[in-house]
């Protein structure tokens, strides 16, 4: 395969493009793969996945849609004849899991759903992977599972020398499902994690997984009624998940030269390219009582 593997929406290709064919695809790496359904591998992660009807496992709810991993199936029946492993485009999974990398998502005719079009293929936007599991299938054998969440947000991958943050005011997006819900910047969310190496900000820890390193952003500002918080990098910081829980439970605090209150002391690390919201950081000290 020669083209790179390419995350996040590409130009041209708004939500709901329909495309006639996998070649279509191919031809802006929307999805570069023409056999599988999975485009990804352990090493980068996948960025997008197609579903066509061909495990028998799979659930479609729309925003949120439980994904069976490549491998092990009859593509005449869709049925299990062996055991799925963990590796290449499965594998992938994780690593966009672990990393906050969004997946785009397309939906095929054949793919039994509401939401899939009658005919070719619809590109359904960008979703998060939110979880990852083994199971026994339908057909008896084991079969890696993937819970995705819809997103929705535009995404660049770039190097840490090329991020160029984006502090203007964002519209929060909401969804109306059972419950109303905010979705998160992945844009954003990614960009801090990868500025920090994905080490916390006030540890210096980064989790190993599989495939990679786990970390969190954490809004300093909470979104949502009643805060209000916005989803921008000067109301983002990067927290394992015990200081995550830490801070948003108020246990601790950050002054405005960064010191650490509460039950912590020392110092928040903070790089020149990320410039926090010092009201913000007022906002949190006020809602816990540390003023």
């Amino acid at each position: 395969m020669s083209k790179s593997i390419i995350f996040g929406e590409i130009e041209g290709i708004e939500e709901g493009y329909h495309f006639n064919n996998r070649k279509e695809m191919m031809l802006t790496s929307f999805h570069r793969n023409w056999g599988t359904g999975i485009d990804g591998n352990a090493k980068e992660g996948t960025a997008a996945i197609v579903l066509s009807g061909g495990y028998e496992d799979d659930l479609d709810f729309g925003e949120e849609i439980v994904y069976t991993g490549a491998g092990g199936n009859d593509s005449n029946t869709g049925k299990q004849i062996k055991d799925q492993i963990w590796e290449k485009g499965n594998a992938g999974l994780i690593k966009s899991m672990d990393q906050g990398l969004p997946v785009r998502v397309v939906r095929g005719s054949t793919h039994k759903s509401e939401f899939s079009p009658q005919k070719g293929y619809s590109y359904a936007g960008l979703y998060s992977v939110v979880d990852a599991w083994e199971e026994i299938g339908k057909s008896g054998f084991k079969i890696c599972r993937f819970r995705l969440e819809y997103s929705g947000n535009n995404y660049s991958k770039k190097n840490v020398q090329q991020i160029e943050l984006d502090y203007s005011e964002r519209t929060k997006k909401r969804i109306e499902s059972t419950v109303l819900r905010i979705i998160r910047d992945t844009k954003v969310a990614w960009q801090i994690k990868k500025i920090y190496d994905f080490k916390c900000q006030v540890c210096q820890i980064s989790i190993p997984t599989k495939l990679g390193y786990y970390i969190e952003g954490a809004h300093i500002k909470p979104l949502g009624q009643p805060h209000n918080g916005d989803d921008n990098p000067d109301n983002l910081i990067c927290l394992c998940p015990n200081h995550h829980i830490m801070f948003d439970k108020g246990v601790f605090s950050i002054t405005n030269n960064l010191q650490l209150i509460g039950c912590l002391e020392g110092e928040l690390t903070v790089k020149d390219i990320h410039k926090l919201n010092l009201s913000n950081l007022q906002y949190h000290r006020k809602t816990h009582g540390f003023e």
